[in-house]
């Protein structure tokens, strides 16, 4: 038992793929992730199964889709006989912990609701069962949280036993409150991705977003030294990773590729060569097929993911030909908007993006911004007829496509549907064929993207 490594699973929380200083982006500024990437592993094409927390999260713990785990809906619990990574990892000795945001896996419920009864009389949320350590769970964004978490949990990990601890991180999530003394880069100095409207308000809400990242940043960095500190971090595998993308536009709530390209870096002395860069497709079904191997551990029988973990290690590996993404309904509002209910799936291989919008009828509503200045301020610009061509219809059709396709090698902002494309009818068929068996196989509960009118 001795020789097997522990295991830090680290999340960040609404945060897309490239903004950290290690994928590129020049205004985020993140020096600690950044050099943990360094002397680990960067990939490049890492994607969650959806751009919501709860589903998202509950893939990474299972290894399955939302939809076979009946995690589509945000205020579901992870089924008790879904078995996870923490109950594989508990029975083969491993010390096993939840930290801060861990409460996607027991559903967001309202304790005086009728969810939250539901919930209470059948006994449905299962976290507590699943592990050794499981901290009060907390919204607050506290410096000191994340280390006092980390080492209580350290605290009771009995000697010479490997542990597994999850560490869900509250920023980059909104709302993005910053203090006077905390970084915030100039807004006019940002330079804004084509499907960004121009505006100030805009500038000011992404300029906040920077800033929450470098706090998240500061926070990773106190985690680190706990390892450090505890003489442990050489013989621990860290994962970090975001649970879904940024709410921004066309991030979180969305399928486009904000929504769930996510950073994912690992590093594990001895064990990943420092400066390794990964450009292959990982899903989020794969973190635990990933960490049961790591931890020299059979896959659980019902896993659909692939261990990635010989590709860390820089062994033979089977690669991914695409990866499948799904979008249900969000929050606890009645389905008026797309904001609170969607229903949409989608398939990425390396060259092509096929999206199924089956709530197609329904305009375009940002997750968790509708209410904000910036929207509220490009809704007005709008009807004053103020945005572009492009930005009207990426935002404020009255419907949505039914089917996008879109070509990533030459379109990586998504901005020219294709799938009325004569030259891509093959590549079309192909990809709707493929997301068809998927979801039979799946067993998803919405029609299927090859039925006629």
């Amino acid at each position: 038992m001795a020789g097997r490594p522990n295991i830090l699973l680290i999340l960040s929380d609404d945060h897309s793929a490239p903004h950290l200083g290690c994928y590129g982006d020049p205004h985020a500024n993140t020096p600690n992730i950044d050099a943990f990437a360094a002397q680990g592993i960067r990939f490049d094409r890492a994607y969650t199964t959806s751009p919501q927390c709860m589903p998202s999260r509950a893939s990474m713990f299972t290894g399955r889709s939302p939809v076979a785990i009946s995690m589509t809906r945000f205020t579901a619990p992870l089924p008790r006989e879904v078995p996870t990574i923490l109950d594989a990892l508990r029975d083969a000795g491993y010390f096993t912990g939840l930290g801060r945001r861990w409460h996607h896996l027991d559903g967001r419920a309202n304790p005086k609701g009728v969810d939250g009864y539901v919930q209470e009389k059948y006994n449905l949320r299962t976290a507590k069962d699943r592990v050794d350590y499981l901290n009060v769970c907390t919204d607050k964004e506290l410096k000191g949280e994340t280390p006092r978490v980390l080492s209580e949990f350290l605290d009771q990990c009995p000697k010479d036993t490997p542990f597994f601890m999850y560490l869900g991180f509250n920023d980059p999530h909104r709302a993005w409150t910053l203090r006077p003394d905390e970084y915030r880069p100039d807004p006019a100095s940002l330079v804004l991705p084509p499907h960004f409207p121009d505006t100030p308000t805009l500038r000011e809400d992404l300029a906040d977003y920077y800033g929450v990242l470098h706090r998240m940043d500061q926070e990773f960095a106190q985690a680190m030294d706990v390892l450090d500190k505890r003489g442990v971090r050489e013989n621990t595998l860290v994962m970090f990773m975001g649970d879904n993308g940024a709410a921004l536009l066309r991030g979180k709530g969305t399928l486009y590729e904000p929504s769930c390209h996510v950073p994912l870096i690992a590093q594990w002395p001895g064990k990943i060569a420092p400066g390794t860069v990964s450009d292959e497709l990982i899903s989020g079904e794969d973190i635990a097929a990933t960490v049961l191997e790591a931890a020299d551990l059979d896959a659980l029988e019902q896993i659909t993911g692939n261990s990635f973990c010989e590709l860390m290690t820089g062994g033979e590996h089977k690669s991914r030909t695409e990866v499948f993404t799904q979008r249900g309904a969000h929050g606890q509002n009645l389905p008026v908007s797309s904001a609170a209910f969607d229903l949409s799936r989608a398939i990425r291989t390396e060259h092509y993006h096929l999206i199924y919008n089956a709530y197609w009828q329904v305009p375009f509503t940002p997750v968790d911004f509708y209410s904000k200045p910036v929207w509220i301020d490009l809704m007005e610009r709008c009807k004053r007829g103020e945005l572009s061509e492009l930005h009207e219809r990426l935002y404020f059709t009255p419907t949505r496509p039914m089917f996008e396709l879109f070509d990533l090698q030459n379109d990586p902002y998504e901005l020219t549907n294709l799938i009325d494309d004569p030259g891509l009818a093959d590549v079309q068929a192909d990809l709707i064929a493929r997301l068809t068996e998927w979801m039979i196989l799946e067993r998803d509960f919405l029609p299927l993207p090859t039925g006629g009118n």
